[in-house]
C-alpha cells in the first residue's frame, strides 16, 4: 500500500509540538487517540524523548501507521492499539497524558461525549489532555471557513465542530487550562484532571 501522508500534519506539528514541549513536560505516558497516518507520532515521539508514546486507531489505519513507524523507528514509539470511541473500553490503564488530533469535528457528539469521560477517568490527578483542531468559542466560529466546513461535515454525516462550553459539560473532572491559538483556524485545548474543576 502507498504510505498515508497527510500535508495538515506537516504544516501543524511544529505549533502544535511546542505547546506539547511544555504542557507534557512533566507526562511520561501518552495515548495518542486517532493516530491517523502516523505522522504526528513519530515526529512527537523523536522530540519528546521523555514520553512513552502510544498510537491508537481504527483498525483500517494501522497498517499506514506502522509504515511510518518502521521507517522513522524510535525506542519510546509504540505500536498502534485498536481503538474506537464507542466501541472498545479505553485501551491503556496507567497514562498521564492524552493527545488527540483532528478527531471532534470528525465523530458524533456522543462518541466525542464518552471520549471526553474515559480520558477524565483515565487520567490522574494532574494528568493532562491536549486536544487538537477546530471548536466553536463562545457560540462562535472563527472564520467563515469554519462555519462553512461545519456545515459540510454535519451534511456528509459527520458530526462537526463542537462548542468549547459543550466539552466542559460533558468532562467535568478536566479543567480547562489553557487554549491556545493555532494555524488555520484552530485551536489547541489544554485540559487538566481536576477533581475540583
Amino acid at each position: 500500500m502507498t504510505k498515508p501522508f497527510s500535508q495538515a500534519c506537516e504544516n501543524n506539528r511544529q505549533p502544535i509540538l511546542a505547546v506539547l514541549q511544555y504542557a507534557f513536560a512533566q507526562s511520561r505516558r501518552v495515548l495518542e487517540i486517532g493516530s491517523g497516518t502516523g505522522q504526528h507520532a513519530v515526529y512527537f515521539a523523536k522530540h519528546l524523548p521523555h514520553l512513552q508514546w502510544h498510537t491508537s486507531d481504527q483498525v483500517q489505519y494501522h497498517a499506514g501507521i506502522n509504515q511510518w513507524l518502521e521507517d522513522e523507528p524510535a525506542s519510546n514509539l509504540h505500536p498502534p492499539i485498536i481503538y474506537q470511541v464507542g466501541q472498545d473500553a479505553f485501551p491503556i490503564s496507567t497514562v498521564d497524558a492524552v493527545f488527540t488530533a483532528n478527531t471532534a469535528h470528525i465523530m458524533q457528539p456522543q462518541e466525542v461525549a464518552m471520549m471526553m469521560c474515559q480520558v477524565a477517568q483515565a487520567l490522574p490527578q494532574r494528568g493532562v489532555f491536549c486536544q487538537y483542531g477546530p471548536f466553536i468559542q463562545q457560540g462562535q466560529f472563527s472564520s467563515q471557513s469554519n462555519h462553512d466546513f461545519h456545515h459540510k461535515l454535519i451534511a456528509q454525516g459527520y458530526g462537526g465542530y463542537q462548542d468549547i462550553a459543550t466539552l466542559q459539560q460533558w468532562a467535568p473532572h478536566l479543567r480547562l487550562r489553557n487554549v491556545h491559538t493555532m494555524p488555520a483556524n484552530n485551536l489547541l485545548l489544554e485540559w487538566v484532571k481536576s477533581s475540583f474543576s
